[in-house]
């Protein structure tokens, strides 16, 4: 437990280096949009080859690809519902930054640390089905919507194949499937780059985390927050309760479904042209609220 809560403070720890180093004018405002590319090109691609290269995937196991992202797309139809009579901007907003889970970066550590290789695989395979929608769907999806172009199949499409993450992800789930292995020095070049997605990710957070939010744009981060954990408890419940799988699988998706949004949000709400702020403070709002949340359940279920 005392590594979790290290690990977990080291993440908040960052965060805090970002908004120190911009208060001081380390960075600067227009820094969130380099440092974003950096995370969802670079870091973000090589941490998914790295982590997931040479998984074995059992056909019982199967089934949790399509559960990662039936979960994602729920939060993403919620959110859609939600702003059925709301601006298109808004909309859009709240398509990109609902939906999805911070698996890689945030809960693998959580689920690997106490209920080990099961509870890895477990993760890897629901990050693998949400991936679809964190990874570009979301973002194919809400820039439809604010473009006034409706849901456009082509286009979510068209974006979804446009992003280096998600094609990563799907790559080596192929190849896994067909068990091709990666060749080592390639491994070995995503391990040293995508040791940095972590740091990076929670920097360029701290970087774009913005306190000053009025009355309108803190309410509409506390109700995202209360949607979001409030359909990750009823999840869970379906998870541990209803679902066929061994108590240790069950387990691990119960605190997957705490997991917070993925942290590479901000830099996709930053290439839609939304408001870059607000949700860097959301996902930061959010990656405390897990953090306590997933420790208190771990406390719970072991």
């Amino acid at each position: 437990m005392q590594e979790i809560l290290i690990k977990a403070g080291c993440y908040i720890a960052i965060i805090l280096l970002g908004m120190g180093l911009r208060r001081i004018g380390f960075f600067k405002a227009e820094d969130f949009s380099i440092l974003s590319k950096i995370v969802i090109r670079i870091t973000l691609p090589a941490s998914v080859l790295a982590n997931t290269a040479g998984m074995e995937i059992t056909p019982s196991l199967l089934s949790l690809l399509g559960l990662g992202f039936l979960c994602a797309v729920i939060q993403l139809g919620i959110a859609w519902l939600m702003n059925r009579k709301k601006s298109k901007e808004q909309m859009a907003f709240d398509m990109v930054n609902l939906p999805g889970y911070n698996i890689g970066v945030f809960a693998m550590p959580f689920v690997g640390g106490f209920l080990g290789s099961t509870g890895i695989l477990t993760a890897s395979l629901f990050d693998g089905g949400n991936a679809f929608i964190s990874l570009g769907g979301a973002f194919g999806v809400a820039s439809s919507v604010k473009d006034g172009a409706g849901f456009d199949v082509k286009r979510i499409f068209k974006t979804l194949f446009r992003s280096v993450p998600f094609l990563t992800y799907l790559t080596v789930t192929l190849m896994n499937l067909l068990r091709l292995r990666v060749p080592g020095p390639i491994l070995s070049c995503a391990g040293i780059i995508g040791g940095a997605n972590a740091f990076l990710a929670m920097l360029m957070i701290g970087v774009g985390f913005q306190l000053n939010l009025d009355k309108e744009k803190l309410s509409r981060a506390i109700r995202l927050l209360v949607v979001r954990y409030s359909l990750a408890a009823v999840m869970a419940l379906i998870f541990f309760f209803l679902l066929p799988f061994d108590l240790e699988v069950r387990r691990a998706l119960v605190l997957l479904s705490f997991a917070p949004i993925p942290s590479s949000v901000p830099g996709f709400t930053g290439e839609m042209k939304g408001d870059v702020g607000l949700s860097c403070t959301l996902n930061s709002l959010a990656i405390v609220c897990s953090i306590v949340i997933m420790v208190t359940l771990l406390l719970v279920l072991l």
